[in-house]
């Protein structure tokens, strides 16, 4: 009768470096393209001396770039259908904060009727984002 040797046994270790080499390259695919999930939109805003805003899940923003395109977060939207699609959303959730991006070169006849289209739409507030001014002692 033939005996057990030593290389008949299993192995009960467990191998852990496929594991590793694995989750390696998962960190190294998540480091290199989480950068290029942030989007949003591109503006330059006007530089104010103002105290920095608290941002929040509570918060939504109404953004103008420079080719006086109108986003609201980061879907953009028909100039036309803003004030129905902020009447909406206001309706939805009483509790939220409008804020209006503008940036510094868009006319300003369109930013105001931006900002008529929210109140019309129901906002009773609406805050304006801006950047601080640099220091000049710098």
């Amino acid at each position: 009768m033939a005996g057990v040797s030593e290389t008949d046994r299993l192995m009960s270790d467990i191998n852990v470096t496929p594991f590793v080499d694995v989750m390696l390259v998962l960190l190294i695919i998540f480091m290199v393209t989480a950068p290029m999930m942030v989007q949003g939109v591109d503006v330059a805003l006007p530089a104010t001396t103002s105290a920095t805003m608290e941002t929040d899940e509570n918060n939504i923003t109404i953004t103008i770039d420079k080719k006086e395109r109108v986003y609201i977060n980061d879907s953009q939207i028909q100039v036309e259908m803003l004030g129905e699609k902020v009447g909406a959303i206001f309706a939805q959730n009483r509790d939220l904060r409008f804020f209006l991006r503008a940036d510094k070169d868009v006319r300003y006849g369109l930013v105001v009727r931006i900002m008529a289209d929210v109140k019309e739409a129901g906002v009773p507030k609406l805050g304006v984002i801006t950047v601080p001014l640099p220091d000049e002692e710098s």
